[in-house]
């Protein structure tokens, strides 16, 4: 984590698992200053999908500003990158408007893009990268682990996705990404000071009662509008639970079947949050709490005021 000589401004940043409790521990910011939300969500950045991405209500983007929700159509593909940068100028809106920004999110790789270390990485020829993707992308993360335990071995620990572009920019350009990350690397803007919020067990009976509320709330309803004008292959349906709630209302599953495999994934998927939370975030900058706690107002606001001590 950062040094006590660093000066970068700080940025408050709430993040977790879904349905950890992050937008309620938001709202309860909103009591302690006149805040604006940065959403890293990569699922609510879309337009008409509501529901099932667990949108905050309209009550309470009356009460907060929100930005980061319904920025894009549901065929555009979002990028950490590009939300990176777009979330640098949300952070400069909000505090040109005399608000407080907060970041709050579960999408670790938006988190990492805005505050972790930047790095300029090379261009790749399109046909040759198209072509070692091809190949690439149908062997197992075994098998590709392997391969950078050869060509980079301090990336051989990470994720498929790292795994691929270790092995893309090791072939293509005859560099080791831990190599260039070392020359290439620069500081991001902002600092981060992380409040990571997780209520433990009661994880996953917090996801089988927010999904049997969507179910609800009108989630066949939505997604019967939506797939009446939205592709199937528009990245907005990879949010989770919509594939399985489309094939609910298009007769492939009962009501059932489909809330219950939305409990299944949801849970499979706050699993890998909390484990890139746990591994990627440590350190004096990093507090972690139960916002469903009766004591966490109490740990709120110590963590709030410890940015401005």
């Amino acid at each position: 984590m950062a040094g006590s000589d660093d000066v970068r401004p700080i940025v408050r940043v709430i993040c977790g698992p879904t349905a950890a409790g992050k937008t309620h521990a938001a709202m309860m910011c909103a009591r302690l200053a006149n805040v604006a939300v940065i959403s890293a969500d990569s699922r609510q950045v879309y337009r008409g999908f509501d529901v099932g991405t667990a949108k905050p209500t309209r009550r309470e983007r009356l009460a907060v500003p929100h930005f980061g929700i319904d920025v894009l159509a549901p065929r555009a593909r979002a990028s950490a990158a590009w939300w990176a940068s777009e979330a640098d100028g949300w952070i400069r809106d909000a505090i040109a408007e005399r608000r407080v920004p907060i970041v709050v999110g579960g999408t670790g790789l938006y988190l990492r893009a805005l505050f972790g270390e930047l790095f300029d990485e090379p261009s790749l020829d399109p046909d040759r990268r198209a072509s070692l993707q091809h190949e690439l992308d149908v062997l197992p993360v075994p098998e590709l682990r392997r391969w950078v335990e050869r060509l980079d071995p301090e990336r051989a620990h990470l994720g498929r996705t790292q795994l691929l572009r270790a092995i893309e920019i090791a072939l293509l350009t005859g560099r080791r990404v831990s190599e260039l990350h070392r020359e290439r690397r620069t500081l991001p803007r902002w600092r981060a000071r992380y409040l990571v919020v997780d209520p433990g067990d009661a994880l996953r009976e917090h996801i089988a009662n927010r999904t049997h509320l969507m179910f609800g709330s009108g989630w066949g309803d939505e997604v019967r509008a939506l797939a009446a004008t939205i592709p199937t292959d528009a990245p907005a349906w990879n949010a989770s639970g919509y594939r399985t709630v489309r094939e609910m209302v298009e007769g492939r599953l009962s009501f059932g079947e489909a809330e219950e495999r939305v409990i299944i994934e949801t849970r499979q998927y706050a699993k890998r949050q909390r484990t890139w939370f746990r591994h990627q975030l440590s350190g004096a900058d990093v507090t972690r709490s139960d916002a469903h706690d009766p004591g966490f107002e109490a740990e709120l606001r110590t963590w709030w005021d410890a940015v401005d001590a």
